[in-house]
């Protein structure tokens, strides 16, 4: 969306969310093969995706304080997986995402060229992608707002007060370093 409406961008918040093909994970084996050989690899993908283990994986990763998480937060999520149909219409999802990491490169070629603001909150307990991803980030935008959490893939499940303090920040001096530019170039703020 931001690359067919760029003027609509003010400013990006990614919170663990990947732009750059390495940024995805070991686990994204099964994936890539699945995407590779479809027919050959769904049932594979199927098992890895809709367990109860490799749910819970995805809010917990690596944190050694799986007391912070409600398992509510994985039990809810696979009884809604493993409900009628959705196995078909998940897979079709996750062979559909190889169309994202095909436009990897146009949207590292957009973040380069407009240095939009750019907030990054990331989970550094996140099995789902890299560690790395955030500063591969910082790479394509140098004054990206980079912030690693002590939480997991997602990290509002554990981090919502300090992730709301640091969206407030980055949402405060984005309108204010906007209207700074417009009243600098003669233009109302908004």
């Amino acid at each position: 969306m931001a690359l067919a409406h760029p003027e609509r961008v003010e400013a990006l918040i990614v919170q663990d969310a990947v732009a750059h093909n390495e940024g995805l994970g070991a686990n994204w084996a099964t994936r890539r093969a699945f995407w590779a050989d479809r027919p050959a690899r769904e049932e594979a993908l199927r098992k890895n995706l809709l367990s109860l283990e490799t749910t819970k994986t995805r809010h917990v990763g690596d944190d050694p304080n799986v007391e912070l998480y409600d398992p509510d937060l994985w039990t809810d999520e696979y009884a809604f997986l493993n409900a009628p149909g959705q196995a078909q219409i998940q897979s079709d999802l996750f062979y559909d995402y190889r169309t994202n990491v095909d436009s990897y490169p146009k949207w590292q070629a957009w973040l380069r060229k407009t240095q939009p603001r750019l907030l990054v909150l990331w989970g550094k307990h996140d099995l789902s992608f890299d560690l790395g991803e955030p500063e591969r980030y910082r790479k394509d935008v140098p004054n990206a707002e980079v912030h690693i959490l002590d939480a997991g893939h997602f990290a509002l499940d554990t981090r919502a007060d300090e992730i709301a303090s640091l969206v407030h920040g980055f949402m405060a001096n984005t309108v204010l370093r906007n209207n700074r530019e417009a009243a600098a170039s003669g233009v109302s703020g908004r």
